[in-house]
């Protein structure tokens, strides 16, 4: 069973000088130093579970290890085991790869006052990349209005390879996110924190990761409030629509042979090496999939993550209908855009590809007819080219950030949701790059992620070099989310804000997050009728890992 309970003990933050505090925990005693900018006290690198190592690398988590001693909680660099990308080489310059990775940080406000709310924040990067380090949200909470904890999780095939057999059940990854919460509560009284008043965020994946751990009975009464950020848990990539089939593809990769028999196929990937199966980061993909990521498990009779497929619990309602800040930037396509040299030819020659691999059709010329309508709606009868860039940039928006997540918010309206507070992120300065063969500029992935964060982009963590306009936008994003954190309202009562109500049917209203916040009427509502029509016909259920031994022979 990976559901396991700390035993808490009743502890308090002690302040043994004026640059640290110790906090005694059930697991041990751990010191936290303050921030060289003061204001806050920083809590590196704190085991919350420890993860299985070698063969049972694919196991849920294990409590974390116990100390006697104090353990000085700073940067170690500990990150999971992941790809080397150049595009983000950043985020594992100086950093220690290994299996048993689960840390967390707490960043904790130089405030006598407890009790205070939490905001968990799940790092992004397509579940293959990433760590708890990677970002980071000082500058949010020198208001001493919250705690602000990040954290590791299994990644890739390490976190979401998924055979539903007893040695790898799936979702290991997932099973992290849900021992983190489990972890902040029963530990985060003592840091200073309410641990009936917990915000669970994230970007991208983290979004994703956010909005399935919503839905997943695993989690139930660890958090109070919701922000995905730029994802959801109805996003292609968000659940494998066929593990086993992943699995035994990467595996024929790595050049393994019987990848039809369940047994041997298991032993491959128990003794792969870290090199193995790290040696693709999966970014490439046309299908709006990055291959590892969340499963529907076979029930093995230990706890499962998720034993229904997203869309059917929504449909059922059967989920905690907890209050929802959710939205996107208005260019999330740009994502793709270092694609678009290559792809748009591709797309010219077999726009099928770019389907999104959550559709199924019964033969390829359905496929292909589909294929065609999507492309009609998008660009006419036009090719795909340089002139028409910014339907590239549309589509991709849609079909992997934009339509999931307001489906989502559909679904949310009519089970009676009351809650959900729907935004867009548009922003954008001189600073933004121009849309390649536009004067037009957009607001990238995330891009509300990193209003949120310190500095003033991924790679620039110096604030102060911001454009003025970024730093009065990335002043209103973290009003409005701590804001959020602290009352469940984005604009509660005599905040300086316009009013932001609950969005009701048809998808308005919506809060537009530009130089100026407007309050305005029903968002993509066209393109995601368009959508709509298509995955009430085609949507292909995902499926878990068949019982072993009913394996198709078929090579």
């Amino acid at each position: 069973m990976w559901k396991w309970t700390f035993v808490c003990v009743c502890a308090a933050a002690v302040l043994a000088d004026e640059g640290s505090r110790v906090v005694r925990l059930a697991q041990g005693p751990v010191r936290g130093y303050r921030d060289p900018q003061g204001d806050l006290f920083a809590f590196y690198s704190v085991p919350y579970a420890s993860a299985p190592t070698g063969p049972n690398k694919f196991k849920p988590p294990m409590p974390p290890p116990t100390n006697q001693e104090i353990l000085e909680a700073v940067d170690r660099g500990i990150i999971c085991p992941q790809a080397s990308m150049d595009s983000f080489s950043a985020i594992i310059v100086n950093k220690t790869m290994k299996e048993d990775c689960l840390i967390a940080s707490i960043l904790v406000p130089d405030t006598q006052d407890n009790n205070l709310p939490v905001l968990v924040h799940i790092h992004g990067g397509a579940f293959q990349i990433g760590n708890g380090y990677w970002f980071q949200y000082k500058n949010l909470i020198r208001t001493k209005n919250m705690i602000v904890v990040t954290f590791n999780y299994r990644l890739g095939v390490h976190g979401f390879l998924c055979l539903g057999t007893k040695d790898i059940p799936g979702n290991a990854g997932m099973k992290d996110q849900v021992a983190l919460l489990r972890w902040v509560k029963d530990n985060i009284q003592a840091f200073g924190g309410n641990p009936n008043d917990v915000t669970l965020g994230g970007g991208s994946a983290g979004a994703a990761s956010a909005d399935l751990v919503m839905l997943s009975k695993a989690s139930k009464s660890l958090f109070n409030k919701v922000i995905p950020e730029s994802g959801s848990s109805l996003a292609a990539f968000a659940v494998q629509p066929d593990p086993l089939e992943n699995a035994k593809n990467f595996a024929k990769q790595l050049n393994f042979r019987n990848a039809n028999d369940i047994s041997a196929l298991e032993k491959f990937y128990k003794s792969a090496t870290l090199e193995q199966l790290t040696s693709d980061a999966f970014f490439d993909k046309k299908n709006s999939t990055f291959v590892f990521s969340p499963c529907v498990e076979r029930n093995i009779g230990d706890e499962v993550f998720l034993d229904e497929d997203p869309l059917t619990i929504l449909q059922n309602g059967n989920y905690e209908k907890l209050p929802l800040l959710i939205g996107f930037a208005n260019m999330e396509g740009l994502l793709r855009i270092d694609f678009f040299e290559t792809w748009k030819n591709a797309m010219n020659e077999k726009f099928s590809d770019f389907l999104p691999a959550d559709l199924t059709f019964k033969n390829e010329e359905q496929k292909q007819e589909i294929a065609n309508i999507v492309k009609q709606f998008y660009f006419g009868n036009k090719p795909v080219n340089n002139d028409n860039i910014l339907s590239y940039v549309d589509f991709f928006s849609d079909v992997i950030f934009n339509v999931p997540a307001l489906r989502s918010v559909e679904l949310h309206l009519k089970n009676g949701h009351d809650k959900v507070y729907l935004y867009e992120y548009s922003f954008t300065d001189d600073e933004i790059p121009l849309v390649p063969h536009t004067e037009v500029r957009g607001a990238n992935h995330c891009a509300q992620t990193l209003a949120l964060l310190d500095g003033k982009n991924v790679y620039e963590k110096d604030e102060n070099k911001s454009s003025e306009e970024f730093k009065k936008m990335k002043s209103v994003v973290r009003k409005l989310w701590t804001n959020f954190v602290t009352t469940g309202f984005p604009v509660p009562e005599g905040s300086e804000f316009p009013s932001w109500p609950a969005v009701r049917a048809n998808l308005t209203p919506y809060m537009s997050l530009g130089r100026t916040l407007e309050l305005k009427g029903a968002l993509l509502q066209q393109r995601v009728r368009f959508w709509n029509d298509i995955y009430d016909k085609y949507y292909h259920t995902p499926v878990p890992p068949p019982t072993p031994g009913r394996l198709s022979t078929e090579l």
